[in-house]
C-alpha cells in the first residue's frame, strides 16, 4: 500500500473577522466568533490547498469527469462552489464552459482571480467572494461543480451550501458534479494498538514505576474522537455495508444532515475488533468514480476510523449488528457528532459518542 497523504483541515480558532465579497460588489462581514469565520480562514491558508491539489487521484478524478462530460458542459453556465484555487473552473472552461462563477468564501478568492488571469479566462470566469448561502448570481446556471466531501463525507458541514445553490440558482433541468454519494461502514482490526498500548506496562522495567492503569485511560481518549489514516485492506474484517446512497440532485439538507442508519456486517474469520471505519464515493455521469475505499488508491481523505473502548473477539461468520447516528454538532456545526452502537451474535449492546472535531489524528 502507497504512502497515504491524509492530513487534518484544522479550523482556526485565532481568526479575526472575514469579510465577503457578493457578485454586486457589496461587502459582506462573516461574525466574530462564528465557526464559518474559522471554516473559511483555514481555507485561505495555501497548505490546504497544495495538500489537495498533490492528491492526484482526487484531481484527476475531476479533471476527467469534467471533461469527458463536455457535452453537458460546452456553451453552459457553471457554478463552481467553493472554488478554492480555481481549477475545476478552469477545466469547466476547457470543456467549453460559456461562463463560470467561482464562488469562494475565503480570501484565497484574490489568489484565484490571478489564477483565472494567468490562464487567460478573466472573460470566462468571474470569482465570487462570499458564501453559497449569500452571494447573487446575476443569472440561472446549467452545472454545479463542487468539491465539498470532507473526512467520513460529512465532515465540514459544505454539502448544505452546495445543494443552497441547487436550490436558488439552478435550472430545473441542470446538472450537479458528481451527481451522487455514498458511504459505507465496516468492521476494522488494528494490531498495532496492543503494542500502543502495552508501552504503559513497559514503564515498570524502563524507570521502575508501575503505569498499568493508564491503559484504561488511553483507551478513552484513543475513543474520543475521529483518527483520519490509510488502513490496509487486510485489517477491514468484514465486507462494508453502504449507509448512505444520495442521488445529489434531489437529496434534501436535512436528509445529509440527520444521518440515522442501521448496518449488518458478517465477519471473514477469527479476528479482534477494534472499532469501526468509513469511506465514501461519490460519482460523476459518464461512469467516473471517485473512491475513498481502502481497496482503491490512497487519497488525502484516508479512511475515518473510530475505536472502541473495549477490543471484541470475533470468528467466522460473526454477526455484528449495528446502528449509527451522523450529525453537525450543535455549537460548531461544521464539527460532527457521531454515535455507534452495536451488538456481537446479538449479545449485549455496546454504545459510544465520538466529537468529530478538528483534532483529528
Amino acid at each position: 500500500m502507497e504512502d497515504c497523504p491524509c492530513k487534518r483541515k484544522k479550523l482556526d480558532d485565532d481568526t479575526e473577522n472575514s469579510r465577503t465579497m457578493s457578485s454586486n460588489g457589496e461587502e459582506q462581514e462573516i461574525k466574530a466568533g462564528s465557526q464559518d469565520k474559522e471554516y473559511f480562514q483555514s481555507y485561505a491558508d495555501v497548505g490546504i490547498h497544495e495538500e489537495m491539489l498533490n492528491d492526484v487521484v482526487r484531481t484527476n478524478a475531476y479533471r476527467y469527469a469534467i471533461l469527458k462530460n463536455y457535452e453537458k458542459i460546452r456553451g453552459k453556465v457553471v457554478a463552481d462552489v467553493g472554488a478554492g484555487t480555481g481549477i475545476l473552473s478552469v477545466f469547466c472552461v476547457q470543456a467549453g464552459a460559456k461562463k463560470v462563477y467561482a464562488i469562494e468564501g475565503s480570501a484565497l478568492a484574490k489568489q484565484t482571480r490571478l489564477v483565472v488571469e494567468e490562464n487567460k479566462m478573466a472573460d470566462r470566469i468571474t470569482v465570487l467572494q462570499g458564501r453559497a448561502e449569500d452571494v447573487k448570481l446575476p443569472e440561472k446556471v446549467d452545472v454545479i461543480v463542487s468539491e465539498w466531501m470532507g473526512y467520513a463525507l460529512f465532515y465540514e458541514s459544505m454539502l448544505p451550501s452546495v445543494l443552497h445553490i441547487r436550490d436558488r440558482w439552478m435550472k430545473k433541468d441542470g446538472v450537479i458534479l458528481p451527481s451522487s454519494a455514498s458511504l459505507y461502514i465496516a468492521p476494522f482490526s488494528d494490531d498495532e494498538i496492543s503494542e500502543r498500548l502495552e508501552t504503559w506496562s513497559a514503564m515498570k522495567e524502563k524507570y521502575k514505576v508501575s503505569m498499568d492503569c493508564m491503559k484504561t485511560y488511553a483507551k478513552q481518549c484513543l475513543s474520543y474522537g475521529a483518527h483520519v489514516r490509510c488502513i490496509c485492506p487486510e485489517d477491514v474484517i468484514a465486507h462494508a455495508c453502504q449507509l448512505v446512497n444520495f442521488d445529489l440532485s434531489k437529496v434534501t439538507v436535512q436528509e445529509v444532515t440527520d444521518i440515522q442508519r442501521t448496518f449488518e456486517l458478517t465477519c471473514f474469520g477469527s479476528s479482534v475488533l477494534h472499532g469501526f471505519v468509513l469511506w465514501f464515493t461519490v460519482s460523476f455521469p459518464e461512469n467516473v468514480i471517485l473512491s475513498t475505499s481502502p481497496y482503491s488508491q490512497s487519497t488525502h481523505w484516508g479512511q475515518t476510523l473510530f475505536y472502541n473502548e473495549e477490543e471484541c473477539d470475533v470468528r467466522q461468520d460473526t454477526q455484528i449488528q449495528g446502528t449509527i447516528t451522523m450529525k453537525p454538532n450543535k455549537a460548531k456545526p461544521r464539527f460532527l457528532d457521531v454515535n455507534i452502537g452495536f451488538q456481537i451474535d446479538k449479545h449485549n449492546i455496546q454504545q459510544k459518542s465520538y466529537y468529530m472535531s478538528d483534532n483529528i489524528t
